[in-house]
């Protein structure tokens, strides 16, 4: 009984003591003025720098990219630069296994001497017409024959004598009117060998392009982005298949590189060409890179009933710390001031002439505050710059 008792009491006067709590809590709650600004609502004018921006979030890309297609047919060999390598124009990239385009150069090679044997002989056999066709042999058997028939007239020459140079003269005759006929078959004969020889030459030229495709090179300056094929893998050409032809790597010079990012409608008026900007990327948190719009484009985007605008950043990126495909956010800097007296966004109210003022604690007033009129400047959307009215450490109200 004792004991019931006494936890009883226990009971009693921890009930009296939580109520006794309540009640001088609830004392000061309503003792306190109706007047008073909770300090939640209250924030300080402060001194700082704003700026007004607007952002644009897209990925980092390289200036300059290119796609390295092979201008042969053919496998794989070697491959000589690895993702991440820096390479400089001409530096070989990969080679193609030659087997096949050096037996093709030393095949057209063969064509095309014995296209130059056969202009020769064309050339021989031209210049042999060339001389028959003057006839260098008919005046000295024309004077023989003149002269044998002049001595047969006196009877001193035997008739077979004078038979004999007039056959000679005639056969130089006819030597010569043959040779004339033969002169412009052997002219055909010789501009057809140079023209085999010209179609042989283009064969071992273009036997010899393809052998030197097979060693495919660096156009710029850059870094590989990335490798698609392996060690005997096959290729095709691109002066074959165009743009479907294989891939073989992907170089980008990312010692200068640009954020393509999307601006909301409302925004693009006022980014403009040559504007700096400050770019930030999640894998550098604490570090921001300069950069200037250098593209907006013409045309909106239309998607979800949001109107977007592309807007190109470029940014130098010597240290190649910036690597494409990174997300960024690109904030385009419209306008920005130093020094100068900010409020918070939300303790500004403006009335239906887009005049500004501002409460502050008054607590002789009924209503425990005081409005006042006040000029500002830009804002940032969190906070506002104040040109007039306000003074630095002086307590506003939140709305």
């Amino acid at each position: 009984m004792v004991k019931k008792r006494s936890r009883k009491m226990w009971l009693i006067g921890g009930t009296i003591f939580v109520l006794a709590g309540l009640g001088v809590t609830g004392f000061v709650v309503m003792s306190r003025p109706k007047n008073e600004i909770d300090s939640s609502r209250l924030a300080a004018v402060e001194r700082g720098n704003i700026t007004k921006s607007v952002v644009a979030t897209g990925r980092i890309e390289p200036i300059a990219k290119v796609e390295i297609k092979s201008k042969a047919n053919g496998i794989i060999k070697d491959l000589k630069a690895q993702i991440g390598d820096l390479v400089q124009p001409g530096q070989v990239l990969a080679e193609l296994d030659k087997e096949n385009l050096e037996a093709r150069v030393r095949e057209t090679k063969a064509a095309l001497m014995g296209a130059e044997s056969n202009l020769k002989a064309a050339h021989a056999q031209f210049e042999k017409n060339k001389v028959e066709a003057e006839g260098p042999d008919v005046p000295f058997t024309k004077r023989n024959f003149e002269r044998s028939e002049k001595l047969l007239k006196e009877g001193v020459l035997p008739q077979q004598s004078y038979d004999d140079t007039r056959s000679a003269w005639e056969q130089a005759v006819n030597r010569q009117n043959i040779a004339r006929a033969q002169l412009s078959v052997s002219e055909a004969k010789v501009a057809q060998a140079k023209a085999e020889v010209a179609q042989a030459q283009a064969a071992v030229d273009r036997s010899v392009d393809e052998l030197s495709y097979a060693t495919i090179r660096s156009p710029i300056r850059g870094v590989v982005l990335s490798r698609d094929i392996e060690i005997g893998s096959p290729v095709s050409s691109i002066l074959n298949m165009g743009s479907a032809a294989t891939l073989v790597m992907m170089l980008g010079d990312i010692s200068q590189v640009y954020v393509r990012g999307k601006v909301d409608e409302a925004d693009i008026g006022v980014v403009k060409f040559g504007q700096p900007s400050r770019i930030k990327v999640e894998t550098f948190k604490d570090k921001t890179f300069e950069g200037t719009v250098t593209q907006i484009s013409p045309l909106g985007v239309d998607k979800d009933n949001v109107v977007t605008f592309e807007v190109k950043v470029s940014i130098n990126n010597p240290g190649g710390e910036l690597r494409a495909n990174m997300t960024a956010n690109a904030e385009i800097v419209l306008e920005e001031h130093k020094d100068v007296l900010l409020v918070p966004e939300s303790a500004v109210v403006y009335d239906a002439q887009r005049n500004a003022s501002v409460e502050f604690p008054a607590p002789a007033q009924p209503k425990g505050k005081e409005k006042k009129t006040i000029k500002v400047g830009i804002s940032n959307g969190t906070r506002t710059e104040v040109l007039e009215g306000l003074s630095e450490g002086q307590k506003v109200i939140l709305q």
